[in-house]
């Protein structure tokens, strides 16, 4: 299943972003409806809020008087705390009662206005943000429900601004041209992203390889790979917990300046590989189906021994955001490596042209992505000595979680 996070600032083209999803197919779940439902009148919410804040929330007909309870938690934090803490629960438990009706290879698309503001984007496996400029958002606001300049604006600047919308974006929807022009983008995402992204979860496939190996320089902020990376780490620390001992971004794309195949490699650190494989399923539904045929990595020429060496290996479903996720032991020689390797190239340029010169031949002379990293091992293993004296000399030890 398919969790999309959709999210956007007040008058951005949120609804109209899920509408279109909806005809497309998507089930959506409306968080502000569902914090509507649960406090509706005779509700065990509604019961729960008033013994909380007392009679005087209640209108005369025994519904909630949003207004007189606005009033009383807008402006005091620790009340508002109160109210979350009693209606976020039952939102929740809806929300889980509603999924568990669907078929699993659904897309669910959770409109929640707040992602960013309330911390929520590992919850999905991708989020979506409907944006439009601060312009555009004022004349919808004015023109289109009659709202005072200055409170319009009031409101756009007490949420999140743009950057930050966009650090947590894996979809960006420009929603400032006219409507069937944003219906247009959508079903294309739908046909070329969302669909197959959720078919292949639910087949335990990863997405193909999309062309050539490509070397490139990474993407600006506030959406660096660095970011993309620590983003995609985070929801797999909160959602597989302590099954795994640390969580790196390791490889070309964790190097700043480094060209590099766009592609995220993560490490995920295991107690032993018998742990890796207890996750397996978990790392599928998080959107990262297993790799079986690959079992191990190569073994440097004075640590033969191919069983030290063994690691399992899992990668994206999304055919848009390529990313490899290892799973090795924590201090094993292939753990060990991927982070002085890492680090090596981080702290010496010398090493940096080296491996960028290495990676321009290689592209050059063709191949696909199996063949092309295939063809840095005798690099990797000339390199070797040379690595372990750097980390003699410099006495380095392997990063905390």
């Amino acid at each position: 299943m398919l969790h999309i996070g959709l999210t956007g600032g007040i008058a951005a083209g949120k609804s109209t972003a899920a509408a279109v999803l909806s005809d497309q197919g998507a089930h959506l779940i409306d968080a502000d409806q569902l914090a509507r439902d649960v406090v509706a009148a005779g509700t065990e919410g509604l019961a729960e809020v008033v013994a909380a804040f007392g009679q005087q929330i209640l209108t005369p007909g025994g519904g909630l008087d949003r207004a007189a309870l606005g009033r009383l938690v807008f402006a005091d934090s620790e009340a508002l705390a109160a109210l979350n803490a009693i209606v976020h629960p039952l939102v929740a438990r809806r929300t889980a009662e509603q999924i568990a009706e669907l078929p699993d290879a659904a897309i669910v698309v959770h409109d929640v206005p707040l992602i960013v503001e309330n911390d929520l984007a590992h919850r999905y496996h991708l989020v979506l943000v409907a944006g439009a400029g601060e312009t555009e958002r004022l004349r919808r606001l004015t023109s289109g429900r009659g709202m005072a300049e200055a409170d319009a604006l009031a409101r756009i600047r007490a949420q999140a601004d743009d950057d930050e919308r966009r650090k947590v974006a894996d979809v960006w929807l420009d929603t400032e041209g006219p409507q069937e022009q944003t219906r247009a983008g959508l079903e294309q995402l739908w046909r070329t992203r969302l669909a197959p992204y959720a078919q292949n979860i639910s087949r335990g496939q990863i997405a193909k390889p999309a062309g050539p190996v490509r070397i490139v320089t990474g993407p600006p902020p506030p959406r660096t790979w660095a970011v993309q990376a620590e983003l995609i780490l985070d929801r797999l620390r909160r959602q597989l917990g302590q099954r795994i001992r640390t969580a790196h971004h390791i490889g070309s794309t964790a190097v700043p300046g480094l060209p590099a195949k766009d592609v995220l490699d993560l490490q995920l650190g295991v107690q032993t590989l018998a742990d890796a494989d207890q996750i397996a399923e978990a790392l599928r539904e998080a959107g990262f189906p297993r790799r079986v045929d690959i079992t191990t990595d190569n073994a440097k020429p004075d640590d033969p021994g191919p069983e030290r060496w063994a690691k399992r290996f899992h990668a994206s479903a999304d055919p848009a955001r390529p990313v490899h996720v290892h799973l090795r032991v924590v201090g094993g020689p292939g753990w060990r490596f991927a982070l002085a390797f890492r680090d090596w190239l981080r702290a010496e340029g010398d090493i940096r042209d080296e491996y960028t010169e290495v990676k321009r031949v290689l592209v050059a002379a063709g191949g696909g992505s199996r063949a092309y990293a295939q063809a840095k091992e005798p690099w990797f293993n000339e390199i070797w000595p040379r690595l372990r004296t750097w980390t003699e000399q410099t006495n380095w030890t392997p990063p905390e979680r």
